[in-house]
């Protein structure tokens, strides 16, 4: 039989405490080792919450998945601000250009509805609407309908999916 353990868990600084440690410890695997292979694979998620499965073999061998962070999460990073705004539609937190938009559309390329770059940076900005975070200077659904448009067409083809 197999045991899954999922948590969130911040990068690069898992420790053996809770959530882990508690669900861990009772499979008699090394949880040292567990928590070492997780900091190493979630390194490039310094400072943000990043979802992790532990997958336990009755030979107690162990597995590690290691997802994407939130995309809300990847937006601050990006824009360079601690949280969001608390009120969106009038204190803006800053602004996320095209170019950043599809970098964190690649990042969550295997979490992400879309089909095509176009459509993922939209979904991408319909994140920043709550959050208090415009798009090349302008509210997120406008940018969405510039998109639309065909205004970032040229950036986008420069982009890679």
């Amino acid at each position: 039989m197999v045991n899954v353990v999922e948590a969130l868990v911040p990068g690069g600084k898992a420790n053996p405490g809770p959530p882990l440690g508690p669900a861990l410890g009772p499979l008699g695997i090394n949880i040292k080792d567990v928590i070492e292979k997780i900091n190493e694979k979630t390194r490039d998620y310094n400072g943000m919450q990043v979802p992790v499965k532990v997958i336990v073999a009755d030979n107690k061998s162990f597995e590690i998945e290691v997802g994407t962070p939130p995309t809300s999460a990847l937006i601050l990073k990006e824009v360079g601000v601690q949280k969001g705004s608390g009120e969106p539609k009038t204190v803006i937190v800053g602004n996320l250009t095209i170019a950043q938009a599809a970098k964190i559309a690649r990042m969550k390329k295997d979490d992400i509805l879309s089909y095509d770059l176009k459509a993922a940076v939209k979904e991408v900005l319909g994140s920043c609407v709550p959050m208090g975070v415009t798009a090349e200077g302008m509210p997120p659904k406008e940018c969405q309908k510039a998109i639309d448009e065909g205004q970032f067409d040229d950036v986008l083809a420069q982009e890679a999916w």
